[in-house]
């Protein structure tokens, strides 16, 4: 089955922060929670460029393996969610992951700090019924056939998020008609499947991109 993933192009960002802004309409997060954020490297530099950052619901999710209550749990799709009911607050997740995703709604250690909260690529959790699920969780988009506010309402289409397949040959794409390197795009090996080479290749695509000027 094909794997949902985001990728963000970064000579299209332009740090407007609509991405932000329309995931917490989307959710109503609590105040002090941001699930995305864009970033800006080398600012004021030539090489200034700037990428929208969340939850990349990694393959191997180094938040999944430190839970201690086993609170994560991926779909069919490549989703990572997460079990509030299960999390204890402990922190172990934000500090596994690079990309910062875990939100915290106080600062205070371990048991203090409250439900983890992360991007759920707009594909709620565990509930029993919308209602919960949406309180908890935020919107399901995806149930309802749609892809994440996020991407669908970047005005440069700098985000992107759908199938890895769909994402690469659109990269790709653009790549080849401002003229850029494809050395992103690799053999793949005898024991590889060809999501495992699209999610590399994602990886490769995203590092070029966020060097490129």
């Amino acid at each position: 089955m094909t794997k949902m993933k985001f990728v963000c192009d970064a000579e299209r960002c332009i740090e407007c922060n609509g991405c932000v802004t329309a995931c917490k309409n989307a959710n109503e997060t609590a105040w002090g929670i941001q699930r995305r954020r864009v970033v800006t490297i080398d600012d004021g530099k030539p090489t200034e460029v700037s990428i929208s950052v969340a939850c990349m619901h990694c393959d191997d999710a180094p938040c999944m393996a430190v839970c201690p209550t086993d609170c994560f749990h991926k779909t069919d799709d490549g989703i990572v969610l997460h079990d509030k009911d299960l999390c204890i607050g402990c922190g172990y997740c934000l500090y596994a992951c690079p990309f910062g995703a875990p939100q915290f709604p106080k600062q205070a250690a371990f048991g203090e700090r409250g439900k983890m909260d992360k991007c759920t690529y707009c594909a709620g959790g565990p509930a029993d019924t919308k209602e919960e699920e949406y309180e908890k969780y935020g919107a399901n988009r995806i149930a309802e056939g749609k892809l994440p506010l996020c991407a669908e309402m970047c005005a440069t289409k700098a985000l992107m998020a759908g199938p890895t397949d769909t994402l690469t040959d659109l990269f790709r794409e653009r790549m080849e008609k401002r003229g850029q390197s494809l050395d992103a795009w690799q053999p793949m090996h005898n024991d590889q499947s060809s999501e495992t080479a699209a999610t590399l290749n994602l990886d490769r695509m995203a590092y070029d991109a966020s060097r490129q000027v």
